[in-house]
């Protein structure tokens, strides 16, 4: 008895130590060597002498390889304890510590290396930028460009900050090259950046003086780059100050005279502020956000009765130069708060003194007027005034003008007056083929590269108001020139042509709201002869259809990417709008997709979700929603951008949106949730899960059925499966009763939870039991359906129950189950359900609810 036990010990100790569990293996040798002695076992217990002196030998080596790994880890021989640790992992591939040890040397020597990579980096920098025997002027301008990139990263900043880089970078400011002095602001901004203490000692090293000096240059670049480190350091420092702004109608009264006196000056006129050509527009964004800003009417009233006193004492006071600068400043705040510039118009004498001033004989004069005149032109009741009094004047001007900066802008405002109808087809300005012929000019224009952007942006601003007609917009698609052109235009340093170039892809792509009228209306309308506006014929969606494909044809998705990328002031809330718009339109065709994450989309359309007015963030994030269904995510949006589609699309949900995208929200994120555990707990944490069990419930079946699969997914996660445990909860319920509906798919998302439900928690097969009496009648349908997957989830559901309680297997064999689990295991077309239905009647047999011959025969 004794001999047989001794063997099976042994026997159980072999195969512990085969699968390399010494531990175990041990303990089995230790319990035989227990056992009484007897003569004819003496050379077994040698045989277990020295298997347990084997299994000490693994044990003490493997504790050693460990504690000789982490000790030359401390010592800085990265290579060594990499070594010792690979072949601890080999002898025991499952242990969870040997694992955990060798990852953590892994990013130790990640780091090292890129220590090592960095400082190496750092130090061939600062000695090509000081050596005085270096006159290769490229070497040492990219060796300052490869400092900005060093300093946009932690370990690169504090590289520099420690080997004197700063004394450095000022002798860069000192040295008058405009490019190095560009490279060295950049610089300090990488530095500052979210770092407080090195940006006090970079504050004050570097000084007020200097900083204002650089400030006042005259190159953009350079005093951009100075404004950028100036906010920079200003964020930095205030970070973790909340001190509410005192005196902000102060401010406001003292500051905007201010920017009206920027904004008012003309560019080029010899004795005013020194501006650029992108002036003007940066501080119409700047105005317009001010005036969002306000928070009531009082507040907006003191908006505009200050902009009307600014303008109004320029206006008398001042003479020509007065005139010109009050009609400069109505310009700019049309092209911001247009409720202000409107305001301002009204006001007596400038309307007229802006026709006036169209006639001059002053270059000067007719194109601020001009400009005016263009901006005023918006509302239909000053647009058909200026059509009544200044057509022929714009006319004259356009044929008879010298300059083509005059010409051009003449042309703008024809074209705006001429698309005053917008898309109503019955609402012709001029006659008949008079558009086409602005259209042909505005195309000419634009192609003309000998014209510099500033000027060849006006034809992009005509194109914007023509294309609302759409023998314009078919005209415009057919001439690969121009689109080719227009795309570069928006490219270019001038920003200011931003909006016009995407208001006339928004119009090409027709991707403007427009909703169908209704018909009792239109029909009430006849009767009253009112004027029923009139769809263009070219406007119908298989014209639109056919107007997308060109424009991907032809590049719109990179030019779009590039666009953004460029951010700068002209990238208003208003334009980023439009780009939604024009990128929802393009990927509204599932086969274009695939197009629009090559080209980048994806990436840009995730800065537009997050940021701008609240249409064209929803329009950004259902564009990213409509790619997230139909592309898989980790190819779509890859690395860690993926974490940054979830809150757009959780935006989708919310009660404000529509049906459909709430609908394609949840799809996107059914597909994100289905990807990782770690994009499921970021969809919890951004608290979607109540918003979609409420959508559960909703009416519509699609949407419906859209949150069932989305639960689905997200129950993988335990977080979310330990949900369905809570009392007093019907979640669980309407799984059940889902589960039993005549919709297929709504029936497979359902059921499939509960199979996901039941193989996590065990207690949830006895909560089903008990959430409604139907519950078998369900699981039954469900093995009867003649749908595969319908078949499969209630057998993984029936399986996991009969395995969870013994209960509930009674009353499972007690019920017409066993026979429809009879019937499935002969199922030779299905081995899925065949082998589940099997399991199942094997929980059966080991609770003795059925014998096992019974179980083969069946």
């Amino acid at each position: 008895m004794a001999a047989s036990a001794m063997a099976e010990l042994r026997q159980e100790g072999n195969e512990y130590f085969q699968a390399g569990r010494y531990a175990e293996a041990l303990v089995a040798y230790a319990r035989a060597l227990d056992l009484p002695e007897a003569g004819p076992e003496a050379s077994q217990r040698a045989l277990l002498y020295r298997n347990r002196a084997a299994c000490h030998l693994k044990l003490v080596s493997r504790a050693a390889g460990r504690r000789g790994g982490v000790g030359l880890r401390g010592l800085g021989r990265l290579d060594r304890a990499a070594s010792d640790l690979q072949r601890c992992v080999r002898l025991e591939p499952k242990n969870k510590a040997f694992q955990e040890a060798l990852r953590d040397l892994g990013s130790s020597a990640q780091e090292k290396v890129a220590m090592t990579c960095t400082d190496s980096k750092v130090e061939a920098m600062f000695k090509l930028l000081l050596s005085n025997e270096e006159k290769d002027q490229d070497k040492k301008q990219k060796a300052a460009q490869n400092l900005i990139v060093l300093a946009r990263e932690e370990p690169g900043a504090e590289k520099i900050f420690q080997n004197d880089g700063v004394c450095l970078l000022l002798q860069l400011l000192d040295t008058g090259h405009l490019d190095m002095m560009i490279a060295g602001l950049r610089t300090f901004t990488g530095l500052c950046r979210g770092h407080s203490s090195r940006t006090v000692v970079i504050l004050s090293d570097l000084g007020p003086q200097r900083l204002f000096a650089v400030l006042e240059r005259e190159d953009e670049q350079l005093s951009l780059a100075a404004y950028n480190l100036l906010q920079v350091m200003c964020e930095t420092l205030r970070q973790g100050l909340h001190k509410e702004v005192l005196h902000k109608d102060n401010v406001l009264a003292s500051g905007l005279k201010e920017i009206l006196e920027v904004g008012g000056t003309v560019p080029y006129n010899p004795g005013g502020l020194r501006v650029t050509e992108n002036t003007p527009m940066t501080v119409s964004v700047l105005l317009s956000k001010l005036y969002e800003d306000l928070k009531c009417d009082s507040e907006r009233e003191n908006f505009h009765r200050l902009c009307e006193d600014y303008v109004r004492d320029w206006f008398r006071d001042h003479g020509m130069a007065g005139k010109l600068r009050a009609i400069q400043t109505v310009s700019c705040l049309l092209q911001g708060p247009s409720e202000a510039g409107n305001r301002v118009l009204e006001l007596n004498g400038i309307m007229e003194n802006i026709l006036a001033l169209c006639a001059s004989s002053q270059v000067a004069h007719q194109l601020v007027a001009v400009e005016a005149l263009i901006h005023a032109a918006d509302k239909a009741k000053r647009a058909s005034f200026i059509t009544a009094n200044g057509v022929t004047l714009l006319k004259e001007i356009y044929k008879h003008s010298e300059r083509d900066s005059i010409r051009i802008r003449a042309l703008v405002g024809l074209c705006k007056l001429g698309s005053a109808g917008g898309t109503d087809f019955s609402m012709k300005q001029f006659a008949e083929g008079s558009t086409m012929k602005l259209a042909k000019q505005c195309c000419k224009w634009l192609c003309n590269e000998i014209l510099d952007a500033g000027t060849r942006h006006w034809a992009a601003e005509g194109l914007a108001f023509l294309t609302l007609d759409a023998d314009v917009k078919e005209e415009l698609l057919e001439d690969k020139a121009a689109l080719q052109a227009l795309f570069q235009l928006a490219q270019s340093e001038n920003r200011s042509c931003l909006f016009a170039v995407a208001s006339t892809l928004v119009n090409c792509t027709s991707s403007y709201d427009f909703e169908e009228p209704d018909p009792q209306m239109v029909e009430l309308a006849k009767y009253a002869k009112q004027h029923i506006p009139e769809k263009h014929p070219k406007d119908k969606p298989e014209f639109v259809h056919r107007r997308v494909q060109k424009l991907l044809a032809a590049g719109v998705v990179s030019a779009l990417v590039c666009m953004i990328k460029n951010e700068n002031p002209s990238l208003s809330p208003a334009c980023r709008e439009l780009i939604s718009r024009v990128f929802l339109a393009v990927v509204d065709n599932p086969e274009n997709r695939g197009a629009v994450v090559a080209a980048g989309g994806g990436k840009a359309l995730i800065p537009l979700a997050l940021e701008g007015t609240e249409v064209g963030q929803s329009k950004a994030a259902q564009a990213l929603a409509k790619i997230a269904i139909t592309t898989a995510p980790e190819i779509a949006f890859p690395g860690e951008r993926v974490y940054e589609v979830v809150r757009p699309l959780v935006s989708l949900l919310h009660l404000t949106r529509s049906g459909l995208q709430n609908f394609e929200g949840l799809m996107a994120l059914t597909n994100l949730a289905g990807t990782s555990e770690r994009l499921r707990q970021k969809i919890v944490k951004e608290k979607a899960v109540p918003i979609i069990e409420g959508y559960m419930f909703e009416e519509h079946e699609m949407i419906r059925l859209a949150a069932t699969e989305c639960m689905c997914n997200l129950a993988l996660s335990p977080q979310v499966a330990e949900l369905f445990l809570a009392e007093g909860s019907d979640r669980l319920k309407l799984l059940v009763l889902y589960s039993g509906e005549e919709d297929e798919r709504l029936r497979q998302a359902a059921s499939g939870t509960l199979a996901v439900l039941t193989s996590l928690l065990p207690q949830i097969c006895v909560q089903i039991s008990q959430v409604t009496t139907d519950w078998l009648e369900i699981l039954q349908s469900l093995l009867f359906s003649p749908c595969t997957e319908l078949q499969h989830r209630g057998v993984v559901v029936v399986r996991n129950m009969m395995a969870a309680d013994r209960e509930l297997a009674t009353k499972l064999m007690e019920s017409e189950m066993l026979e429809i689990l009879s019937m499935a295991t002969r199922a030779e077309d299905k081995p899925q359900v065949a082998r589940l239905a099997q399991e199942c009647l094997a929980h059966a047999v080991s609770y003795g609810l059925i014998k096992p011959n019974a179980a083969a025969g069946e």
